[in-house]
């Protein structure tokens, strides 16, 4: 789960059409790269990728000359998913019956894919596309948090920043149970959810991270 960062960079001109062998790899290496994202996480081995989609390395490079690129090309589409969803809760008619579907949800789109997993967690920095998709998450997972406060629902201390670290534990849960588990993270979920309550609410002496602290911490990461 991302904070908003700065504001895009200009669109670059539009590539050239590719030719249909050249696009034909492109797709073999996307479709390549999506599975074995989704299996293993953003760090999967390139030369698997190749392997995978049947081309040399070399053409893997070709058409994406960094880890980064086969981010961008991927991960827009999926974290739209995660919009729908976020949109969805918000139109809920209960703001925290919203609330709740929205962290199932999220939760639910990670465990099914590692590399998404990744991605939510910034266990790699995002950039281009990537960011901006998740900053557009960011800033209406905030409308969200704001609504199921002002119904009374949810403890007033929670802040967005208290999400993203959630975010982080949750996704460590996904990705350490996922083979073994891939349900254990909604039991964790519920133990989360109770003590999100209004009513089990007690007052907390430690303050969320400010910006600059969750900056460090990503960078760390």
């Amino acid at each position: 789960m991302h904070q908003p960062g700065p504001p895009p960079a200009p669109t670059a001109p539009a590539a050239k059409p590719l030719r249909a062998d050249a696009a034909r790899n492109r797709a073999k290496l996307l479709a390549a790269a999506t599975e074995l994202f989704g299996e293993r996480g953003l760090d999967a081995p390139l030369e698997e990728i190749a392997r995978r989609a049947g081309v040399s390395i070399g053409t893997l490079y070709n058409h994406f000359p960094s880890r980064e690129a086969f981010w961008e090309a991927i991960f827009p589409a999926r974290l739209a998913a995660l919009e729908q969803i976020t949109e969805k809760a918000l139109a809920a008619p209960d703001a925290w019956d919203g609330f709740v579907a929205y962290l199932e949800g999220l939760f639910a789109l990670q465990a099914e894919d590692q590399g998404l997993n990744d991605a939510v967690a910034q266990r790699f920095r995002a950039a281009g596309e990537v960011e901006q998709a998740c900053n557009r998450g960011f800033r209406l997972a905030e409308q969200l948090i704001q609504r199921a406060r002002d119904s009374g629902q949810l403890r007033p201390d929670f802040e967005p920043a208290d999400l993203v670290t959630l975010s982080w534990a949750m996704s460590q849960v996904i990705r350490e149970s996922m083979e073994t588990a891939p349900d254990a993270w909604r039991r964790c979920l519920a133990f989360f959810l109770d003590g999100l309550r209004t009513g089990a609410a007690h007052p907390i002496e430690v303050p969320p991270l400010p910006q600059g602290q969750l900056g460090e911490v990503t960078r760390s990461r």
